[in-house]
This record gives C-alpha cells, sequence and structure tokens, in this order.
C-alpha cells in the first residue's frame, strides 16, 4: 500500500511538473517572437540610374525602423511609364510608392493613378523650392512631391571651351554657343552635341533653343504651335548647331565632353556630377540670343517626382517613406551620392557648395525654370513632334513640310 501511495504521489508531482513545464513552452514562444514580426513588403517603381539610385541608398534606415523590406523596380523612362499606367486600374496595385515624371501629371491624375497626399495629410515646407511643386498639385491638393531636381544645364569641356576663347561665365548667349561650336569644328574636334534616341529625348533637348527664340509648342489653350516663325527659327539654328557637331544618347554625349572629343551639349544634373578636378563642367543655359536681346527663361525642368500610387495596399506607410525620402537629412546625404534635392537649404549648404560649386548654378535653374505643357498626350505629342523633327534633321524632309506635318498631326492629336 505504502508503495502503491508513493508510486500515485510521484506520478501526481511529475505530472505537476510536466504541467508547469507546459506552461512555460506555451509562454517561451511568444517570449522569442516578441517584435519579430513579418516585415511589411513595399514595392517601389523608380526611373533606373541615378535618379533611383539615390532613393535605394536611404532604404536601409528606413527598412530598420519601420520593420519594412523594399522591392525596387528600377527601369527607363518608356517602361517607368507605362508599367505605372497597366497597374492603375488594378484594384489592388502591385506597385506603393511610384517616381512620375513632370510630364505624366495630367494623364495620372486624370486616370486616378495616383494618391491626393493633402487629403492623406502631406503638405510642403517653405524649404522647397516653389517653382519646383507647381507640377506635383491640381488646385490646392498635392499628389506628388519634388525630389530630385533635374533641370537642363549646359555641359562643356573646360579646355575645349578656353581654346575657343572663352571662359563659362562668358557663355551668356547663344551666340556665344554658336561661335565656340564654330571654333571647335574648325580645329577638327565636335562643336555641338544634340541628344536622340526616342522623339521625347529631341524634343526635350530642343525645347531650351525655342524658349530662346520666344516660342513654345502650345498656346494657352493647350493647342500646337509648331508651324510659327519662332519655331522654325530655333529649329533652323540647332540644326546648324548640331552639323558643326554629331547626335548622341545621353552616355555618349557625357563621354565625348568629358573626353575632350566635344566641346558642348544639353544636359542635365543626374547625368554627370562635376568636381574641381574633372575636364567637364556644367553652366546655366544662355538666356539670349545675343547682346541685344532680352533674357528670358530657357532651363527646361524635368525634375523627377515621387508619388503613392492610389491602388497601394500599404498607402499609410507609403507615405511614412515619401516623407523620410523628402526630409532635409535624408535629401542633404543624398548629394554625395548624385542626388540633386530640390531645396535650398541642402543645395545652398556651405559644406555642400565648397565641395560641389556647381549647385549653385542648379539652385538659380531650379528658381526659374519651365515646365513642360500639362497634358494628357504629351507622351504621343512628343513623339509625334520629334519623329517630325527628326526627319528634318536628318534631311529626308524639308523644314516646311516636317513642321507643316508636326502641325497638322498635332492638332488632330489634340482635337
Amino acid at each position: 500500500m505504502k508503495k502503491l501511495l508513493t508510486l500515485i504521489l510521484a506520478l501526481a508531482m511529475a505530472l505537476s511538473l510536466a504541467a508547469c513545464g507546459g506552461k512555460e513552452a506555451e509562454q517561451k514562444p511568444a517570449d522569442d517572437t516578441q517584435g519579430s514580426a513579418e516585415p511589411t513588403k513595399l514595392t517601389l517603381i523608380l526611373r533606373g540610374g541615378t535618379y533611383g539610385d539615390v532613393i535605394k541608398a536611404a532604404l536601409p534606415a528606413f527598412e530598420k525602423e519601420h520593420n519594412v523590406t523594399c522591392e525596387v523596380l528600377d527601369l527607363s523612362f518608356d517602361d517607368l511609364h507605362t508599367k505605372i499606367a497597366l497597374n492603375a486600374p488594378n484594384p489592388q496595385g502591385e506597385y506603393d510608392l511610384c517616381m512620375v515624371d513632370g510630364s505624366w501629371m495630367a494623364e495620372f491624375t486624370a486616370n486616378n493613378v495616383l494618391a491626393n497626399l493633402s487629403e492623406m495629410g502631406y503638405s510642403f515646407d517653405d524649404d522647397i523650392i516653389p517653382a519646383t511643386t507647381d507640377i506635383c498639385m491640381v488646385g490646392d491638393d498635392i499628389y506628388l512631391a519634388p525630389y530630385f531636381g533635374n533641370v537642363t544645364v549646359m555641359l562643356y569641356n573646360k579646355q575645349l571651351i578656353a581654346d575657343a576663347g572663352y571662359a563659362p561665365e562668358d557663355i551668356d548667349t547663344f551666340a556665344d554657343l554658336m561661335d565656340i561650336a564654330q571654333k571647335t569644328n574648325a580645329a577638327g574636334k565636335k562643336g555641338f552635341l544634340i541628344r536622340g534616341g526616342s522623339g521625347d529625348n529631341i524634343v526635350s533637348d530642343f525645347i531650351p533653343h525655342l524658349l530662346a527664340y520666344g516660342g513654345w509648342v502650345v498656346d494657352e489653350n493647350n493647342q500646337p504651335t509648331v508651324n510659327t516663325p519662332e519655331f522654325k527659327a530655333a529649329f533652323e539654328n540647332y540644326i546648324k548647331l548640331y552639323k558643326l557637331g554629331d547626335t548622341m544618347d545621353k552616355d555618349d554625349i557625357v563621354a565625348a565632353i568629358d573626353s575632350g572629343e566635344a566641346a558642348l551639349g544639353q544636359g542635365w544634373p543626374g547625368w554627370y556630377v562635376p568636381t574641381a578636378d574633372s575636364a567637364a563642367n556644367y553652366t546655366v543655359i544662355p538666356t539670349k540670343l545675343d547682346d541685344n536681346d532680352t533674357p528670358k527663361n530657357t532651363s527646361m525642368y524635368g525634375v523627377w517626382t515621387i508619388g503613392v500610387c492610389e491602388n497601394s495596399q500599404n498607402k499609410d506607410l507609403a507615405l511614412e517613406l515619401l516623407k523620410y525620402l523628402m526630409d532635409p537629412q535624408t535629401q542633404l546625404e543624398s548629394i554625395d551620392l548624385g542626388g540633386v534635392p530640390c531645396r535650398e537649404s541642402c543645395l545652398m549648404n556651405p559644406d555642400v557648395l565648397a565641395k560641389y560649386p556647381h549647385l549653385e548654378t542648379v539652385c538659380g535653374a531650379l528658381k526659374t525654370g519651365v515646365y513642360r505643357p500639362v497634358i494628357e498626350e504629351w507622351a504621343e505629342f512628343t513623339n509625334t513632334l520629334g519623329t517630325e523633327m527628326d526627319a528634318v534633321i536628318q534631311g529626308t524632309k524639308s523644314m516646311d513640310q516636317g513642321l507643316a506635318d508636326a502641325q497638322t498631326a498635332l492638332e488632330a492629336l489634340l482635337a
């Protein structure tokens, strides 16, 4: 009997210990997994190159703080536009934060691609250069934030412009550009490079020249103004410059000017980061045709903006990421990686200017730049116009025929 009682007590104690152990086993996983919830995934669709690279470099700190993993798609200009547009009709979108070219704004807002950031509580602060925000708004509502301050600049080779008798500060008219191009061409090198490769490239490259001649691509009613005396005069001068040089894509333009193969060409800050020792640099695009002309705004914006996709499944978190990327400190840190903030405090920071003096030029251009027309058909507009302009450049159509055909086709497009 005593043996039986001993066995019963031993069994009871074992069961009791097991029960206690079971409770500890149940509690332990909860303790082990505290704070290690599965990260939220955000998908970013960005413009490839420096524009997207500076965003990718800033992501690790945000991922750690918010328990997020960011998947990044960095695409070409056309592929980025197409993928964002095709994703928009889906009830559950694939993308959370997107990078948007200003020329797509009218199309995207008309088709409910972008979340209304104002309704989500976002606003601009006074440090953001005001002119860069124009394309980001519809009325008082914000849909985009200006992240990368792309604006046209004039690239030049330091030695070749010196050989032509110029210092950078002397290049302030289009007559100066022609003089440098002619002298460089006569010396056996390329005087001026224009950008080819697509209709949008050609039109974008040409627009500063058109602005200098007092022309524009549409009137106040967004109707085409291509077959005009101003457009023709600007285009004739543009072709004269081209005949003193060549047409290339952006990477070859940078390489040719940096290597001393060519003297001049238009570019964007995202293409090239000059230093004190670099062979090339850039200055503002001239604002006058000659010394007797009235200055005009000739710098064209190519600002890359960021927004939240309307059909994002993580809109609030995507907005937090947008705010983080637009933060002054985040943007300041992007400069060493090639970033060009639209914040005056970043661009005019004394330490930044000591290292990157060209950013003062960029800041000035961003304050007085011109955006492309805000029309839904802009992508088709540039493809149509650029194709006709290329035919004239290549000599397969006369100037009069090419401009007349472009005007007719664009009138039909915008009818």
